[in-house]
């Protein structure tokens, strides 16, 4: 979900919330963030799929928690008072995505996003919907309702 904003030009951003993972930038919309969070331990659940860490007690609601790094394909997260836990609304579920730490919040003019790569994966390209240059480097946009696959939810009923 995209909502933008019209610029003093009369052009329009939208504007993303970007946070590392494993030692690379990537961003969402914020429009889908609900919050975020320090890390709190998460309790395991049984025959969760790899990526997930558990679930934790967001106000009396359970919340599934991914480690975004192992879902992205880098190391899993040895998570510390540092990591971050970005609470995310997709259609029909909240999602926390841990992440190493939330760097800004981007405007990004839609002409800005470079297609991905066409050396990236197959998968990388489902998780991956643009590239961003700025002056601090590239920064990968992520597809949130990518990241969270229908059956995880139902991992947890």
């Amino acid at each position: 979900m995209e909502t933008p904003n019209a610029l003093a030009d009369g052009s329009e951003s939208t504007k993303f919330i970007s946070f590392d993972i494993g030692g690379q930038q990537f961003c969402i919309d914020i429009m889908s963030v609900r919050e975020i969070r320090g890390w709190t331990p998460a309790m395991p659940v049984p025959h969760a799929p790899f990526f997930m860490c558990g679930v934790i007690n967001l106000r009396g609601s359970v919340l599934p928690v991914v480690d975004l790094a192992v879902r992205l394909g880098f190391p899993p997260s040895e998570p510390t008072a540092r990591h971050a836990v970005v609470v995310v609304d997709l259609p029909g579920q909240t999602v926390g995505f841990l992440v190493d730490a939330v760097s800004d919040i981007l405007e990004i003019m839609p002409e800005t996003v470079q297609p991905t790569p066409d050396v990236a994966s197959t998968m990388a390209k489902d998780f991956i919907r643009g590239v961003v240059a700025t002056g601090k480097g590239m920064i990968s946009m992520l597809k949130t309702d990518k990241l969270a696959p229908r059956d995880m939810a139902e991992s947890f009923m």
